[in-house]
């Protein structure tokens, strides 16, 4: 079965724990058993890897370069800083959906600019959990057009 990188990034780890009242109450665990699920559904695997670290991140990302077929990612912070994950996100040669539970823009103007959007074929924010789901399926069907 082909494979799908689920990519989230720092603080993540605490979703149901940390600012609820932003990020809900679902937890990273529920997160990950819905992708699962959604990609089963197309006769996919979802690979599910959380990191912290900036290096971590970028690690998953060029191994997932030759054994993934599209990637969901949210960097967490990291959308907002790191350069360095949008250069390896540029080598991966694969559909990237972008997802953010709350909605940057109505927040810190910080968070308004995202490294990744320029190396994603979408992006979702504000959905909450759910947007992974839809993530899912925006990126399935965007393989058929990935593939040659």
């Amino acid at each position: 079965m082909p494979h799908v990188l689920v990519l989230n990034g720092p603080n993540l780890n605490l979703l149901g724990e940390r600012e609820p009242e932003i990020y809900g109450r679902t937890t990273l665990a529920d997160i990950e058993a819905m992708c699962a699920e959604a990609a089963a559904e197309a006769g996919l695997t979802a690979r599910c890897i959380q990191s912290n670290h900036e290096g971590g991140l970028i690690d998953a990302v060029h191994e997932a370069r030759n054994t993934t077929v599209g990637a969901i990612i949210n960097a967490g912070a990291y959308t907002h800083t790191s350069l360095a994950l949008h250069d390896a996100l540029k080598s991966y040669d694969h559909p990237i959906i972008e997802v953010h539970l709350s909605n940057p823009h109505a927040r810190e103007a910080v968070r308004h600019h995202s490294y990744l959007s320029p190396v994603a074929a979408a992006v979702i924010a504000g959905a909450g959990a759910k947007g992974y789901v839809h993530a899912m399926e925006i990126l399935i069907d965007l393989l058929p057009k990935a593939r040659p």
